[in-house]
Order: structure tokens, then C-alpha cells, then sequence
């Protein structure tokens, strides 16, 4: 099938199967496209679990299909690539994550969102890169297990300055090789554009950054300022956004090396033959779905 046969058999089997199809940001372009929502992962699953959509088609990751079906365990979610994974998220696992508490019993475990179920399910609360600081600040204990991200443990621990932030040595390697000096070039080839890069950069590169920010929140910023160059810090999938919502505005990619090849597994043959096979499920036993949903609704419940 071409481009556009294909197209039509995603939605005339979305409309089969009363399926819903969310895409991650990062998504190649024309994935974004048949998509009916894009977004960050959470807020991606938070809409899903509101949909009354029988079927989830989550094309992103595997630990987001896993956040979806933690939220909405009576639907089915499909990930198109089984295996699009994420590194960071598997730097941490359940058993490792186990015995580090125990090397800090008084600490709070802060989890954030890129992890499995099964470390979700250790863990105290959740958080996102864009709320994280105000997660780690709402916690009463002193000491916080921050896991698995360390650059954005850095960046929360920077700005949430009275807690001591215990750092998991984990990190996201499409952000983490990104280098001042790129930063520096940049800058000097644009020096009228603003920086604005994702917190799980490293700490010396974070530091360079007009604004610092999560996906949703580099978009909003770009969107919303009267400025009209900008220098993005951030997987390049999000420039597909970036420049449909601004026509008018510049935006420049910081660097070549901010692609995550995970995320750009997905393509619309994966999504035709996710939804005309219904393969891929992601399933997670309920005795990890429930302990990993209180750490989401903790989350929630800070805001």
C-alpha cells in the first residue's frame, strides 16, 4: 500500500475497532498526522483513560503503552513497535530500585514517568518533566530517592534547593550527549534566538538555556512569546509542532544528534498492521497496575 492507501486503512480500522490513536511528540511527522491527539506521554494516557475508545493505539514507547493500560486496564492498548523501548527507563529496574532503598529508609522515591510499571510500582510518587520540581517540593521527607533520570534529578535538586536529592545514574542518551560546545555554536550562528532546552539535557548544557522546559511546555513557551527564533534543545520530532502551530516563526535544532531512534520505530505501516492484526497488546499484572496507580494519583494529586 502507498502513503494514502494506507491512511484510509488506519481509519477506516481506527472506526472498526472504536479505537483511539495518540502520538508521543517525538513520532515522525506523518505519524503525528493520523494521530488524534500529540502530546507528552502522561498527558497522552491521562486522555486516553477520558476517551470512550475501546482500543488505545499508543505510538510512542513501551513504558507509556504501559502508563496507558495502568490507567485504563478494561481497554486494549497497542503498541505498534513491541520494541520501542526506552534506555533510561531501562536503567532501573524493580529488583535494583529494592535493594537502593534500603540503603535510604527515611527517603522518599520519586519515580519519574519514563520508568516500568514494575519500578512505578516501588516507588512513592511519580512525577513528569514538567512537574517534578513542584513534586519533589510537596514531599515532607528531607531526603528524596530520585530515579531513574540524573540530569533531571540535577535540575529539580537546583531548584528544590533545602532537599537532598539522592541521584539514580540513569539518563536519557539522546539528551545526555548533547555538548556545551554545540550549544555554543549555535548560539554563535543564531545569536538572535532564544535557547530553550529539556531538563534531562545535562547540567552545563541546562545551564546555557533561555528556558528550560518539558515538551508541552518548550511548545507553550514558543508558541505564546513575541519572539521569533528559537534554538531547540529537545528530541527532533517536536519540531514538526513546533513549526505547524508558528508558520511564521524560526526554529533551529540544536543539535543533529537529538534523535531517538526508539521513537522513530513507529511508522504508518506499524500503526495499519498494529490495528488490522490487534498485536501488540501491552498488558500489566494487576498486582503492579495497583501499586503503580498510587504513585500516579499521588502525582495527580499534587497537580
Amino acid at each position: 500500500m502507498n502513503r494514502e492507501e494506507l491512511i484510509k486503512g488506519i481509519k477506516d480500522l481506527k472506526s472498526r475497532h472504536n479505537a483511539i490513536i495518540v502520538a508521543h511528540n517525538y513520532q515522525v511527522d506523518d505519524v503525528q498526522e493520523i494521530a488524534d491527539v500529540v502530546g507528552d506521554s502522561f498527558a497522552l494516557s491521562k486522555h486516553c483513560a477520558s476517551s470512550d475508545a475501546d482500543v488505545i493505539v499508543f505510538c510512542g514507547v513501551h513504558f507509556m503503552a504501559e502508563s496507558a493500560k495502568i490507567l485504563s486496564p478494561q481497554k486494549t492498548v497497542l503498541l505498534p513497535e513491541l520494541d520501542a523501548g526506552c534506555p533510561m527507563a531501562d536503567m532501573v529496574t524493580s529488583e535494583a530500585l529494592i535493594e537502593k532503598k534500603k540503603l535510604y529508609p527515611e527517603a522518599a522515591v520519586v519515580c519519574y514517568i519514563n520508568s516500568s510499571a514494575d519500578v512505578k510500582a516501588e516507588c512513592d510518587i511519580c512525577c513528569t518533566s514538567s512537574n517534578a520540581v513542584n513534586i519533589v517540593r510537596s514531599l515532607q521527607e528531607k531526603d528524596v530517592l530520585f530515579v531513574p533520570d540524573q540530569n533531571l534529578g540535577n535540575y529539580v535538586a537546583n531548584q528544590v534547593p533545602e532537599k537532598n536529592i539522592i541521584l539514580w545514574e540513569g539518563f536519557c542518551i539522546t539528551h545526555h550527549r548533547v555538548k556545551v560546545e554545540e550549544v555554543k555554536k549555535a548560539k554563535e550562528l543564531h545569536p538572535d534566538a532564544l535557547v530553550l532546552i529539556h531538563p534531562e539535557c545535562q547540567p552545563e548544557v541546562v545551564k546555557m538555556a533561555d528556558f528550560v522546559g518539558s515538551t508541552k511546555q518548550i511548545i507553550d513557551f514558543a508558541t505564546d512569546l513575541n519572539h521569533n527564533k528559537f534554538i531547540i534543545g529537545t528530541e527532533m520530532g517536536i519540531m514538526h509542532k513546533l513549526k505547524k502551530n508558528n508558520p511564521n516563526k524560526t526554529f533551529y535544532l540544536l543539535s543533529q544528534g537529538l534523535v531517538c531512534p526508539n521513537m522513530k520505530k513507529t511508522s504508518l505501516l506499524s500503526v495499519y498492521n498494529a490495528l488490522n492484526e490487534m498485536k501488540n497488546k501491552i498488558e500489566v499484572a494487576e498486582e503492579v497496575r495497583i501499586k503503580s496507580i498510587t504513585a500516579l494519583d499521588k502525582m495527580l494529586q499534587v497537580g
